[in-house]
Order: C-alpha cells, then structure tokens, then sequence
C-alpha cells in the first residue's frame, strides 16, 4: 500500500472510532438519564416497547 492509502485508511478508521464512541456515550446517556435520573429501570430504555410508547406522544 502506498503512504496515501494508509494515510486515508487511518483516517477512515478514525472517523468510525469516533461514530462509535458517540453511540456508546448517547447510550450511556440514556440508561442514566431514564434509570437514574428517571423512574424507570435503567436497561428499559433499549427496549422496543419504551420507544414506541415515546413515540406515540408525536402522533
């Protein structure tokens, strides 16, 4: 591979680390604020029936 490509793959493999990290952060960010912050159990929050209860308040 040239010095181009692995520049560009580094870069590439930079980018999904930080997709990534911001998906685990949001999660994190609801399980406290739905479990801890909130009422409710905090791994419910992943679970299909919460979101189409949260969902039915936009309909």
């Amino acid at each position: 591979m040239t010095d181009s490509t692995k520049h560009i793959l580094r870069q590439l493999i930079k980018v999904a680390v930080f997709i990534l990290l911001i998906l685990l952060l949001f999660l994190v960010g609801l399980v406290i604020g739905y479990g801890i912050i909130g009422d409710g159990k905090p791994l419910d929050v992943l679970k299909s029936g919460t979101w189409e209860h949260i969902f039915q308040f936009f309909k």
